[in-house]
């Protein structure tokens, strides 16, 4: 499935809001969290919007303790 770069951009906004969201809104972490939502869009574990088989958003924490 080829998509824009506006809807690359979006999924990976959207993503990495979610992975702030879950650090409690931390300044400085905002481009931690974008750099991850742009690796995790990379590899194939966030796609248009869906996940993949085997890419458990919801129970990933890395990064989180800090």
């Amino acid at each position: 499935m080829v998509i824009s770069q506006e809807e690359r951009v979006a999924h990976i906004r959207k993503r990495a809001h979610e992975l702030w969201e879950r650090e409690g809104l931390m300044p400085h972490r905002e481009k931690a969290c974008w750099d991850k939502a742009v690796e995790e869009f990379e590899s194939g574990k966030l796609t248009a919007g869906r996940q993949q088989a085997g890419a458990d958003a919801a129970g990933d924490t890395s990064g989180a303790k800090h």
